[in-house]
């Protein structure tokens, strides 16, 4: 659900995939790994892979991405916001042959552009939907197959991605913990996100599938100053922060180049991260 194939489209193909889904927020542990509760917390969001073949070992693709922030506690988003939209592309280094023991491999990059809101935000913290960052994210991508006993397929999938973003103004009360009043800037820490990703074909229309993911990100910092508290000095630190999640789903295909799938994310309480249950439902066409 969560790994991208290491697989490129062949020249002229496109894919297109959205994915709707409810991050459900509960709680978290701080860096003391202190148990803090937090307000009951729905975030709906969409996004959409749209990729198409430029030549067989190179797609080409965007994101676009949307929100919809609904707190117990607070005014919900004011409707729903865009989001952040990424571009990507993807070289495929290698293609895996029967009896090699050489796996499909990619790399890939992929450029967040920040168009979606994430300060000055008002009485309405909810209408937040971006990060305000120029994000780079390189990427190896690697996927394998193997023929079980009873002759059928578990495909697996080895990704790694790291992420780099600007640093960004920041004014008033933001995503970045800021209240009204603040300039100053926020510099996202740097992050490594790992998947683990198997794949099991149970019959020619139904597959089982499951992520085991790692995420580790360095310290998020703020700096600046308050003009409604005397020009007051303001300085944040998110802390480091990682995060184990796992993801099973299950796969039908009513075609060969059409796919339902429906999908969990759970995500416990780690260091200075959230404990999230993400519940998903994505749709897979190629053509």
């Amino acid at each position: 659900m969560l790994a991208p194939s290491a697989n490129t489209l062949p020249r002229g193909h496109f894919l297109l995939e959205p994915y709707v889904y409810d991050v459900i927020t509960q709680g978290f542990y701080d860096s003391h790994r202190n148990r803090v509760s937090l307000p009951h917390q729905h975030e709906f969001g969409s996004l959409t892979y749209m990729n198409y073949g430029l030549f067989d070992n190179l797609t080409l693709g965007l994101i676009p991405t949307f929100d919809y922030i609904d707190p117990s506690n607070a005014p919900g988003s004011a409707g729903i916001r865009v989001g952040d939209l990424t571009l990507q592309a993807q070289y495929r280094l290698h293609r895996f042959r029967e009896g090699s023991g050489m796996p499909t491999m990619s790399i890939a990059v992929q450029q967040t552009l920040p168009t979606g809101e994430y300060d000055q935000l008002g009485s309405r913290a909810s209408n937040a939907a971006g990060s305000g960052a120029f994000t780079t994210t390189p990427s190896f991508y690697s996927q394998t197959f193997f023929w079980m006993p009873n002759g059928r397929i578990l495909r697996m999938r080895f990704n790694v991605a790291p992420s780099f973003s600007r640093q960004v103004k920041v004014h008033d009360i933001s995503i970045y913990g800021t209240s009204q009043g603040f300039h100053g800037y926020a510099k996202p820490g740097a992050s490594v996100f790992v998947d683990l990703a198997g794949e099991y074909s149970m019959t020619r229309h139904w597959v089982l599938a499951l992520d085991a993911t790692y995420r580790y990100q360095v310290n998020t910092a703020v700096r600046g100053y308050n003009v409604l508290t005397r020009h007051s000095p303001v300085q944040l630190n998110s802390g480091i922060s990682d995060a184990f999640g796992l993801a099973p789903a299950i796969e039908y295909n009513s075609k060969n180049n059409l796919g339902v799938l429906v999908g969990v994310r759970l995500i416990p309480s780690g260091r200075n991260t959230t404990d999230t249950i993400t519940p998903a439902l994505a749709i897979n066409f190629v053509h």
